[in-house]
């Protein structure tokens, strides 16, 4: 594992985002189950798992895209309504897994759609034009050129989204993101189908949010790019945190090495499931292993001792006959039973005498 050359981040001293119990449930599916986490100011914390782990859905409850079926989700101390643009409001912004930007709009106006939770005027300032609208309006241009030039994007403010580069469009993305002026922003997966140097240039432009005050929540699955940025990571395993500490200690947990390779450990979760599931299989295999027994078994048994009882009663009746033969009552008295023979002989030659 290479290290950064960033220097690690300030001790935090203020709780910005606290999540307690959370649990998701879509009808009898547990996606979420009992999820707790923190994250501090001017901190980078990270969240992995395999895939289907329940990041996003964490993320979506975190956001108010989802209502957490139990739980949970604080912002400075203060409950998070769930619905998106309040939770916007409150100092939270994030970013998608899949790309989402106004595809035909300039650079700068994606940025501009960020700034709609900072502006105060209203429906009739904006049709009258009147200086308090021109005057937010240009605040918010001005912010947004701030923005882009951080980003790397000033030069092309004036391109249509859809005309930029994949990692461009992931920078715009976060742009347009920091445009809310938010204590916390959320990345999921944020430099996902990145090269090599894209994805550093995405890890030192994290930094830089970092050093600026705002706390970071990230999901990646590009393990040398997570330990090298976080502070903290979390993982999570069926819905359920396994392990939450430093990047060295969740690196070397031999549950999260198992988690990623397949190999099922003690005290997983489901591991009761799975056990159930094994008993489950093994009851019916070996029911299934005794019905073709009795099937090959029972037919053939009868058979078996029909054929023997013929033959032990030839075997008995032998022996009888052997006794019996010696006896004979024909009238012929102790001529043997083959005398018989001469007999039948006599009657052609009877009839030979008579003839002559």
């Amino acid at each position: 594992m290479t290290t950064t050359t960033a220097t690690a981040a300030a001790p935090a001293t203020t709780t910005v985002l606290d999540a307690s119990g959370v649990t998701m449930r879509f009808g009898g599916l547990t996606a979420v189950r009992d999820v707790s986490l923190t994250v501090n100011s001017g901190e980078i914390v990270g969240l992995i798992g395999p895939n289907g782990a329940g990041k996003t859905t964490f993320f979506n409850c975190l956001t108010g895209l989802y209502v957490p079926t139990e739980g949970k989700v604080s912002y400075k101390g203060t409950v998070l309504p769930p619905k998106p643009h309040l939770v916007t409001q409150a100092g939270i912004a994030r970013t998608f897994q899949n790309i989402r930007l106004f595809a035909n709009m300039t650079v700068l106006e994606n940025v501009l759609v960020g700034r709609h939770t900072r502006t105060k005027e209203g429906l009739w300032s904006a049709l009258l034009r009147l200086p308090g609208f021109r005057r937010a309006e240009e605040e918010s241009r001005e912010r947004a050129m701030e923005l882009l030039e951080f980003t790397g994007l000033a030069a092309k403010a004036d391109h249509l989204a859809r005309n930029l580069p994949y990692g461009e469009q992931r920078k715009l993305e976060i742009a347009r993101a920091l445009a809310s002026d938010p204590g916390l922003i959320l990345l999921d997966e944020p430099t996902a189908g990145m090269n090599p140097q894209e994805t550093r240039a995405a890890e030192e432009l994290i930094f830089a949010i970092r050093d600026k005050g705002i706390a970071v929540l990230v999901i990646e699955h590009d393990m040398r790019f997570i330990f090298n940025l976080c502070d903290r990571v979390a993982c999570l395993v069926r819905g359920e945190k396994l392990i939450e500490g430093t990047p060295a200690e969740v690196q070397g947990d031999e549950r999260v090495i198992a988690a990623y390779l397949g190999t099922p450990f003690e005290g997983a979760p489901g591991a009761e499931e799975v056990a159930e599931v094994e008993a489950a299989e093994a009851h019916a295999e070996a029911a299934a292993t005794a019905t073709t027994a009795d099937a090959d078994g029972t037919p053939e048994a009868p058979a078996k001792a029909s054929a023997a009882a013929p033959a032990a009663d030839a075997d008995a009746e032998a022996p009888d006959a052997d006794a019996e033969a010696p006896k004979d009552d024909s009238p012929e008295g102790d001529a043997p039973h083959g005398s018989g023979a001469p007999d039948i002989d006599a009657e052609p030659s009877t009839t030979e005498g008579d003839t002559k």
